[in-house]
């Protein structure tokens, strides 16, 4: 299902769930500035849910993409840490989704301390987000991970 110039499927979805949480996080920002967030909170709540489901898909897919690289010795540390923030960031964005949706379901009132709790939140999430996402930039850009596959063992190796 993969083209020929694609490793691995990571590669596809990891740009999802950093938009989702961003647009997110300045919903949320923004709703807690304004005085009538209208629209913003129900918008902000469904970029989290969403969100948080990509950042899941990325984190497995990122797991499983580690195996399909070639990944250059100097990289392996980075890797592990970028796995380390990728946990964080998931479940972060996971328990923050699962918060905005909470309120959002149980129909109490979006006053502006809730709000103000909430773009915390969110702004916990964009940290996350972008600490995870500049190791995953760097693995590609500076280690070059991800840009060439894994040499296939050569026929009839063990292995």
């Amino acid at each position: 299902m993969l083209q020929s110039w694609t490793p691995n499927l990571h590669a596809f979805v990891v740009h999802f769930p950093i938009v989702l949480l961003m647009t997110a996080a300045a919903a949320d920002l923004l709703s807690a500035t304004l005085r009538r967030p209208g629209w913003l909170v129900p918008m902000g709540a469904s970029l989290y849910l969403a969100g948080a489901i990509m950042a899941f898909v990325a984190f497995w897919s990122g797991t499983l993409a580690v195996d399909t690289v070639f990944l250059p010795g100097m990289a392996r540390p980075l890797v592990g840490d970028h796995r380390r923030w990728a946990l964080a960031t998931t479940t972060v964005a996971g328990a923050v989704a699962l918060m905005q949706m909470a309120v959002f379901m149980s129909g109490a009132p979006w006053n502006r301390p809730r709000r103000l709790a909430l773009a915390v939140a969110g702004l916990l999430t964009a940290l996350l987000v972008y600490q995870t996402a500049e190791r995953g930039a760097r693995l590609v850009y500076e280690q070059g991970v991800g840009v060439i596959a894994a040499p296939a063992p050569a026929e009839g190796a063990a292995q």
